[in-house]
């Protein structure tokens, strides 16, 4: 797990430290209660992405609390 960041609850994006929004959705629903990351290169091609319904690049918690 990257320590240090923050995860948006509600698109489970993995956010900088410093963020006050989710850099994806703007979301203010930030927390560093997370575990397990996956990163999504190709969402568009990616079985976890349409599981995950993602639409853009990035990392992503697997888990978020």
């Amino acid at each position: 797990m990257a320590t240090n960041r923050l995860v948006c609850r509600e698109c489970h994006l993995v956010n900088d430290a410093d963020s006050e929004t989710c850099d994806s959705c703007a979301s203010s629903s930030l927390t560093e209660d997370w575990a397990g990351y996956v990163v999504i290169a190709h969402p568009e091609e990616s079985d976890i992405a349409t599981e995950m319904q993602v639409t853009e690049p990035g990392a992503y918690a697997l888990k978020v609390r």
